[in-house]
């Protein structure tokens, strides 16, 4: 199953209570927390008082979309230990982690074993207190290709490591398409957005891209959240816009 949510990153500027009200009234049902503004690495207070106000709305802590990244936050300070914590405080489901800190076609051997070597630490770590660890699948990271991103998670190759997924820029459908069902096996959830390059459109725009990517998510038979961000210019009424498309696609795929 599918499941409509909200990126809460999206809206940085609006407090946590405010996100809650915006996603609630889309008819949203979930929120991914970013770990940068709105429950901040390590603030377990913080974090149980959101998880109890998104869950007194009606709507799921889908995941805590943290800014850990392997291979450089410890060395700067930040324990994987902080983020488990405030994820478990949230009692969410999934942590989003960076796959380091530079992309597929810089990183030399001993680099990617190192990533794939630290990913296995944090995935046993959360898979002790009950949580998945995923990457974020993005440019300058080893996720910024198809071929990058089955070597990295064949490596570590960890029953709780995960990862997202998202249209890369610069790639065609077919390419996104194909990137898509590699990493099923492996999927969390979907990051929702719709760019021309990197111009914001109306998620209505892509539904005739966005039946494929629906249609091979919906094949794996698991639930996933479909997670809306990059909306344009940022707005509160665009956002409501793009959740009207998505819940419409999900409930019935566009052909």
């Amino acid at each position: 199953m599918l499941i409509p949510g909200l990126v809460s990153i999206t809206f940085r500027s609006l407090a946590p209570a405010d996100v809650i009200r915006v996603a609630r009234e889309s008819g949203l049902r979930g929120i991914e927390w970013g770990g940068d503004v709105h429950v901040p690495h390590g603030d377990v207070a913080r974090a149980t008082e959101v998880a109890r106000m998104t869950r007194d709305a009606g709507l799921d802590v889908a995941a805590y979309g943290s800014y850990f990244r392997l291979g450089k936050s410890e060395a700067e300070g930040l324990a994987f230990a902080r983020v488990l914590d405030s994820a478990v405080a949230m009692g969410a489901p999934t942590i989003r982690v960076w796959a380091g800190t530079i992309g597929s076609a810089q990183a030399d051997v001993a680099y990617r074993d190192a990533i794939a070597d630290e990913s296995r630490r944090i995935a046993d770590a959360a898979a002790a207190a009950g949580v998945v660890v995923a990457y974020e699948y993005h440019g300058g990271t080893l996720t910024d290709t198809r071929a990058s991103t089955a070597a990295l998670l064949a490596a570590v190759d960890h029953p709780n490591l995960m990862t997202l997924w998202q249209p890369s820029v610069g790639t065609s459908v077919d390419e996104r398409e194909a990137a898509l069902v590699d990493v099923l096996p492996r999927l969390a959830n979907v990051h929702v957005f719709q760019w021309r390059d990197r111009e914001r459109l109306p998620l209505r725009e892509g539904a005739s891209e966005w039946a494929r990517y629906i249609a091979r998510v919906r094949s794996t038979g698991a639930d996933h959240y479909a997670l809306l961000e990059f909306v344009r210019n940022e707005s509160v009424e665009q956002l409501r816009e793009d959740a009207v498309t998505l819940r419409e696609w999900i409930d019935a795929p566009p052909d």
